[in-house]
């Protein structure tokens, strides 16, 4: 993903939205009456994966809970709350609910709610907006938020060639576009090197699946890349990547632990979708790694920032290797992969390795 970066968004108290925020949560309750003090209230409106995605909602929802936490704020009015959008035509009227409802700080999650953003920052200017994975300029109450998740894939790229038996591994998108491509660049650059540095020759298939949501179609393509000989498939694909975990669950189910195909997760350490029982009865588990984008860390950041009335209004604020803003998990990685894994971590926030931020042919 290119560094596009989205974030905070505000919104106020209003008794006449309480049904609205009923609704936007998909029928979950709210505790509207919790939080006497509605000035530091935050709302995350979601893209069409819902907040339960197991990847880059479901870490942004961790972080509200987190902030919530911290400053004895509960969930509704007031405090932190969410809007789940069932398509993209839910975006808009989301902002316009979470804003009337009295939310101070507005968060969009993820580059195609970027339009969303705009037009509710213009009509609500003494809100905040936060604005994840893409950028909204010349706008005052919008913060954007970016990661160098090129960084942290290239650290899975490298986890995935020191683990490859077959040599042959594979990465699958969701929607192209620049931010997905910071995933594919990094994760390519990460392999090539790491064959480089081991004398061999690496296999990398590529394959977009056009959007977030198809999980029946990530799991086709994943069949194909494993029948074809990758061992490995690095998905950052968002809701639709559980199809790839799908795939690789059947499959292992039918072998034993020791010829198990995997999968580098994403966003979340999603090291327990990988569990499983083999064909030889062993309780195992198919996640190599996780590639990390700090939206947990993030998000609690910027509502930190705003409820101490040092919103970060205007301003571009990027996350990479160098704050932990992005990361890889140990996982299944032996000691000669992390350790690898860890120098090249360095390298990359000296300088001494420039990931590059659009994929090789």
């Amino acid at each position: 993903m290119r560094f596009n970066y989205k974030k905070l968004v505000a919104i106020g108290a209003t008794t006449l939205s309480v049904a609205a925020v009923l609704t936007a949560c998909s029928g979950k309750k709210s505790n509207s009456t919790a939080n006497k003090d509605t000035k530091h209230g935050i709302a995350l409106i979601t893209d069409s994966n819902g907040v339960d995605d197991h990847s880059f909602n479901q870490a942004a929802w961790s972080g509200f809970k987190d902030y919530g936490k911290e400053h004895g704020l509960k969930q509704g009015k007031g405090g932190y709350q969410y809007f789940e959008s069932s398509s993209a035509a839910d975006y808009t009227p989301n902002f316009t609910q979470a804003a009337q409802a009295g939310y101070k700080t507005i968060y969009g999650v993820g580059y195609m709610l970027t339009d969303s953003v705009k037009s509710a920052s213009k009509k609500y200017p003494k809100k905040n907006f936060v604005i994840i994975d893409s950028v909204v300029s010349g706008q005052k109450n919008v913060a954007s938020v970016t990661f160098k998740s090129n960084e942290a894939s290239y650290l899975g790229g490298l986890a995935a060639a020191y683990t490859t038996k077959t040599n042959h591994v594979g990465f699958i998108g969701g929607a192209k576009s620049n931010v997905l491509e910071l995933f594919e660049a990094g994760f390519k650059q990460g392999v090539k090197d790491g064959a480089k540095a081991l004398g061999k020759k690496i296999k990398i298939d590529d394959q977009y699946i056009g959007n977030f949501t198809s999980t029946d179609k990530a799991k086709s393509i994943a069949q194909s890349m494993y029948t074809d000989g990758a061992d490995i498939i690095y998905q950052a694909a968002g809701n639709a990547g559980n199809g790839v975990f799908t795939e690789a669950k059947t499959r292992n189910k039918a072998t034993t632990a020791a010829k198990k195909v995997w999968v580098i997760g994403v966003d979340v350490d999603q090291s327990n979708l990988g569990n499983y029982t083999s064909k030889d009865g062993k309780k195992a588990n198919f996640t190599l790694t996780s590639v990390l984008k700090g939206l947990r860390f993030a998000v609690k950041d910027i509502a930190d920032k705003a409820y101490d009335g040092k919103f970060p209004g205007g301003k571009v604020i990027s996350y990479g290797l160098a704050h932990d803003g992005v990361s890889v998990t140990k996982g299944n990685l032996n000691a000669k992969t992390w350790k690898a894994v860890q120098a090249a971590r360095k390298n990359i926030i000296s300088g001494k390795i420039k990931v590059a931020t659009t994929p090789s042919k």
